[in-house]
């Protein structure tokens, strides 16, 4: 079957098989690598993108069923080769380990920041309960998140 969508403004068409999950198509057929497949069963949080603005788990999805979608994975956070806030603040309080769950990490805080501008530490760790972390104790990770939130909501909190 043919599926077409937008992948980080670019309009894309391909031949799938019905069954293609979307983060296969993402990471097979678009090499874009940065969505990762942790568990295949939504539990991990890996392969977290945005789907018409909204998270969505890639290994839960197929790519039939994005036809016709906008899809931002996190090649696409970026604007005009400025990374976002989040991308940033994850660099600079070392939100990060070896690097594997941060592409999900930053895609769903990304969408929940934007969403609760000035969201509290205790709300970000309810919300990133969907996104699995096996190095760090996510101390760096609420760090990089509040940091966002608070300069979303015009200040600190």
């Amino acid at each position: 079957m043919n599926v077409s969508m937008i992948i980080n403004g670019e309009a894309v068409s391909r031949e799938v098989e019905a069954r293609t999950l979307l983060v296969h198509f993402i990471r097979e057929d678009l090499d874009l690598t940065g969505t990762k497949i942790g568990c295949d069963t939504s539990q991990c949080g890996a392969c977290t993108i945005h789907v018409n603005g909204k998270v969505a788990k890639a290994c839960t999805l197929l790519a039939a069923q994005a036809d016709g979608a906008d899809i931002t994975t996190i090649e696409g956070l970026a604007e005009n080769g400025e990374h976002h806030p989040m991308q940033t603040a994850f660099w600079e309080n070392h939100g990060l380990q070896c690097g594997y769950c941060t592409p999900g990490m930053i895609m769903a805080s990304a969408a929940f920041v934007r969403d609760n501008p000035g969201a509290s530490e205790g709300d970000i760790r309810h919300y990133l309960e969907g996104n699995i972390c096996r190095c760090t104790g996510y101390h760096n990770i609420v760090k990089a998140v509040k940091e966002v939130a608070d300069a979303a909501a015009g200040g600190a909190g």
